[in-house]
């Protein structure tokens, strides 16, 4: 087992030329105004972990360079292609102009949602998560290809809005290979 600590974590030998070699996966994570920083920070680092192609932060979420995003990013940051958008709306509207069969997943519990593990996952895609509270926004929703939740059994009703994104792309990429 390989143990790292905050100093391998946080360290990047990585160069430009490194970056370049990762086959990117045609993949879009919209942040639907996301107000934990750390939250925004672990998608950062999920968003390397399979190779998304780009963030897009939306609203009110905050933007790098912030301390906390850094830290909870493991400097990933530095490397995974953001932007800014005022809505998400806005980010789709955008991301669809360039790309005519980019699917939409809003990750949200709706009466309209599948379960994830049913969902088509055809990429190019994109998947927006929303507010820790008041989830994806209704306009996003109502434009969405689909929508889908995870399954709760236990007293809770949600999952942490990056949990959620990391279960959902796992599956998409399960579905890919």
């Amino acid at each position: 087992m390989i143990k790292l600590g905050a100093k391998e974590l946080r360290t990047t030998k990585s160069t430009e030329e490194d970056f370049k070699k990762i086959k990117k996966h045609p993949i879009y994570i919209i942040l639907d105004n996301v107000l934990d920083t750390y939250n925004v920070g672990a998608i950062f680092r999920l968003c390397d972990a399979v190779a998304a192609e780009k963030v897009i932060l939306c609203g009110q979420t905050e933007t790098p360079p912030h301390t906390r995003i850094k830290k909870a990013s493991i400097n990933t940051t530095e490397w995974i292609t953001w932007s800014y958008a005022q809505t998400a709306k806005e980010a789709i509207d955008d991301l669809r102009f360039k790309n005519k069969d980019l699917r939409i997943i809003a990750i949200e519990q709706s009466s309209k949602s599948v379960s994830y593990d049913k969902a088509d996952y055809s990429f190019p895609i994109a998947f927006v998560v929303g507010h820790e509270t008041e989830g994806v926004s209704k306009e996003v929703l109502d434009i969405a290809d689909q929508i889908v939740e995870i399954p709760m059994w236990g007293v809770n009703k949600s999952l942490n809005v990056m949990v959620s994104l990391g279960i959902v792309l796992y599956e998409a990429m399960k579905q890919k290979s």
